[in-house]
């Protein structure tokens, strides 16, 4: 990881199983009390002003990213976590990109999410069948055979899951959607999906999106800039044939 040592502060009744010189904690971060750090199977990068809350274990190989609050959470091996981000409750083998929140308890594994995600309290993914069989995604309509046993999800760019979500394996959820209830399938950018709770999937207002963007970024101090909307719009048009395949439509969201 290019770096090791200790730049920040690490508390003494925190616990290091492995070697030191896998780890590194950038400066002005803080690892609090009751804090396991396990290097054992790899090393472990926290970077700057990013605090572990205690309660929190993390093993490596895992990236932490500045800024970013891990609160009470199980971090497993293999996780790569973004910028300005909060992290609880527990990850294994997962990318979470910056500006992410993923703040309360529920299981994300063997997946992929982006920018300016926010999962609600409990929102769970599967990564892993019944059977144990090798997971397939949807791919342009055809069903692909990804060889793993371990699939989690994949989740676009200001997504939103709300209180309790649950994501069946190897599902899909695009850009911009609102996600309730449990996922089945795989969700098309800019949905508000809500099939298990008795609700067609309906279009997400552009604006709407737009607007829901500037909030959540403004939460960051980030200003939202025109390329910022004009990507946004770009996507919205680009994707439109794939919310129509999926029965997607146009009417306003009520539950």
């Amino acid at each position: 990881m290019g770096k090791k040592g200790c730049e920040g502060t690490i508390d003494g009744k925190a616990t290091l199983y492995g070697d030191e010189e896998k780890l590194y904690i950038g400066k002005n971060s803080f690892v609090e009390a009751s804090v396991t750090l396990d290097t054992r199977e790899g090393p472990i990068y926290i970077g700057n002003e990013t605090i572990v809350h205690t309660g929190s274990r993390v093993s490596g190989p895992t990236y932490i990213g500045d800024k970013t609050t891990i609160s009470s959470g199980l971090v497993g091996k293999g996780c790569s976590i973004g910028s300005v981000s909060r992290v609880g409750g527990e990850l294994e083998e997962t990318i979470i990109q910056g500006n992410t929140n993923k703040y309360h308890t529920g299981f994300i594994g063997h997946a992929y999410i982006g920018e300016w995600i926010n999962l609600g309290a409990a929102t769970t993914n599967s990564d892993i069948k019944n059977t144990y069989g090798t997971v397939q995604v949807m791919m342009e309509g055809k069903k692909l055979d990804t060889g793993h046993m371990k699939v989690g999800c994949f989740i676009g760019d200001h997504a939103k899951t709300s209180i309790g979500t649950q994501i069946y394996t190897g599902k899909k959820i695009g850009m911009a959607s609102h996600v309730h209830g449990f996922v089945v399938d795989d969700v098309p950018s800019f949905t508000v999906w809500s099939k298990s709770l008795g609700v067609q999937p309906v279009e997400l207002y552009l604006k709407s999106a737009i607007e829901t963007q500037k909030r959540a970024m403004s939460r960051r101090d980030v200003k939202q800039t025109r390329e910022d909307i004009e990507l946004l719009k770009k996507v919205f048009e680009i994707t439109a044939r794939e919310r129509k395949k999926a029965g997607v439509v146009k009417e306003k969201f009520v539950l």
